[in-house]
This record gives C-alpha cells, structure tokens and sequence, in this order.
C-alpha cells in the first residue's frame, strides 16, 4: 500500500470518527425528539460515508475494487434520510410537541377588540 493511499484514508477516518462523534454529543445533548434526530442521521451519513470510503481506498490499493464498500454507501446514503423523514412523520403525527424557542416573529399578535 502506498504513502498516498494510508494518509488519504487516515484523514478520511479522521473526518469520519469527529462526525460520528459530533452526532454522538448531538443524540445526548439535544433536548427533544426533533433535534436529536437531526444529528445522528447527518452524522451517520458523512461518518459512516467517510469509514468506508477509507475501506474502499484500502482495498483499492490492494488490487480489489471494492464493490462491497460502493454498495453499503449507497445504501446508508439512501436510507438514513428516508428513515429519519418517516421518524419525523410519525412524531409529527403522534403530535410531539418540540422544545425549541419559538421566534418572536412566528407568534401571531393578539389584536385588542377596540
């Protein structure tokens, strides 16, 4: 394996392990549903995504081209969106009240009755 491919897929996992950890801190530190699952569904993506790309350059540098690798990414990819959305439908739907700040904009004025 060449000096090029173990410092490209160090940095790659590097940039994936302080994703995955952000999205780690997020899940714990986020006060409600919505906004704890923002963080480990982006994190995944990019974390996960950056791990096996690292792989695929690993097994490149080997002389296999790393089909495997291609395909978990795009599945991961594909699916840590959808299932979030469907997560996000199902709070909305069970009528999940969210914790966050609302603007002071957002709020309709009350009108007095003059």
């Amino acid at each position: 394996m060449t000096v090029w491919f173990e410092n490209a897929a160090a940095i790659l996992i590097l940039i994936a392990s302080f994703f995955l950890l952000v999205g780690a801190i997020g899940l714990v530190r986020f006060p409600d549903f919505y906004m704890r699952l923002h963080a480990p569904t982006k994190a995944s993506t990019l974390g996960v995504g950056g791990v096996l790309i690292a792989s695929m350059l690993v097994t490149f540098s080997h002389g296999y081209p790393g089909i495997a690798e291609l395909l978990i990414t795009l599945f991961v990819f594909v699916t840590a969106p959808v299932s979030a959305n469907l997560m996000g439908e199902a709070a909305l739907h069970l009528k999940l009240r969210s914790k966050a700040p609302v603007p002071p904009d957002a709020v309709p004025e009350r009108r007095s009755a003059d």
